[in-house]
C-alpha cells in the first residue's frame, strides 16, 4: 500500500502546527509516563464527518498521515473543496466516493447503518447521529453489520465485542487502509525515541520504595501473588471499565486474547 502513496507536501489549509507536552498536564507534572522528543509533527485537518451530503469527491492524492496509523486520502468534492479523510482499503486515486442516505453498497462511500446489507464491513462509524465517525478508525480494522432491530444497528466490533449503534448514525462501507501494519516491526531503540517514547524500565530493577515489584539481591521474583502498578494496584486480571451508563449497548463482551 505504501507504494502508491501520492508523493507531496500535505495540503497547506488542512494542515496545523501540533504542540508537545511531554506526557505533562496542564499543572506542569507528568500524567503519562514514557512520554517525550520525537520528531517534529504536522496535524492534518482530517474530516471524519463527511458532511457534504450527495457530493460526489474525488480522491486525487493517497498520503502518510504520522498522527495515525491509518492513510489519509485528499478528496476534491464537485464544489473545488479539499478535505482530508481516511482512506479505504482497495481504492486509488481518480475513484469516487459519496456521502449520502442511499448511496451505493461499495468501498469507500458512506451512508446510514438501516441502510447496510447484513454481513458488510464498515468503519468510522458514528456513535451519535451528526457527531462525525468515533470508532474503527485504525489501520486494517473493519466492523461487521450483523443485524437491524428497534432502531439500533448490531455491530461485531474488530474487539469481538457486539454492540449496539443508533440506525440513523453514518458509517463508512469497507476497511481501514494500511491493513499489513500489524506485520510492521520496530527495529531499533532510536525508532521508538523518534515515535516521541522514552525509555521503560522493568519494576523488579527498581527499588522498593518507586515500585512493589523492587528490591531483592540480584534477579529476583516480584515477591507478589500477582503483579502490581506502580501505584500498588493489581495490574493483570481487574477490570477497568467504570462506563455503567453505555453497557446497555452491549450485547456480548469481547473475548480474552490468548
Amino acid at each position: 500500500m505504501k507504494k502508491i502513496l501520492t508523493k507531496k507536501k500535505p495540503e497547506k489549509k488542512l494542515i496545523r502546527a501540533l504542540k508537545k507536552t511531554g506526557g505533562r498536564s496542564s499543572s506542569g507534572r507528568i500524567s503519562i509516563r514514557h512520554r517525550g522528543g520525537g520528531s517534529r509533527r504536522l496535524y492534518r485537518l482530517v474530516d471524519f464527518a463527511q458532511e457534504k451530503i450527495n457530493m460526489p469527491a474525488k480522491i486525487i492524492a493517497l498520503e502518510y498521515d504520522p498522527n495515525r496509523t491509518a492513510f489519509i486520502a485528499l478528496l476534491e468534492y464537485d464544489d473545488k473543496e479539499k478535505r482530508y479523510g481516511l482512506a479505504c482499503q482497495g481504492l486509488k486515486i481518480g475513484d469516487e466516493i459519496v456521502c449520502s442516505e442511499k448511496a451505493e453498497i461499495k468501498p469507500g462511500n458512506r451512508t446510514k447503518l438501516k441502510n447496510i446489507p447484513i454481513g458488510t464491513p464498515v468503519f468510522n462509524i458514528e456513535i451519535e447521529p451528526g457527531r462525525g465517525g468515533k470508532l474503527v478508525r485504525g489501520a486494517g480494522t473493519s466492523a461487521k453489520v450483523l443485524g437491524l432491530e428497534k432502531g439500533f444497528c448490531n455491530l461485531e466490533m474488530p474487539s469481538s465485542e457486539i454492540r449496539r449503534i443508533l440506525q440513523e448514525c453514518f458509517a463508512t462501507i469497507g476497511q481501514v487502509s494500511h491493513s499489513e501494519k500489524r506485520f510492521e516491526k520496530i527495529k531499533k531503540a532510536g525508532q521508538k525515541r523518534l515515535m516521541g517514547r522514552r525509555p521503560v524500565v522493568r519494576g523488579t530493577a527498581m527499588n522498593p520504595c518507586d515500585h512493589p515489584h523492587g528490591g531483592g539481591e540480584g534477579r529476583t521474583s516480584i515477591g507478589l501473588k500477582a503483579p502490581k502498578t506502580p501505584w500498588g494496584k493489581p495490574a493483570l486480571g481487574v477490570k477497568t471499565r467504570r462506563n455503567k451508563r453505555t453497557d446497555k449497548y452491549i450485547i456480548k463482551r469481547r473475548h480474552k486474547k490468548r
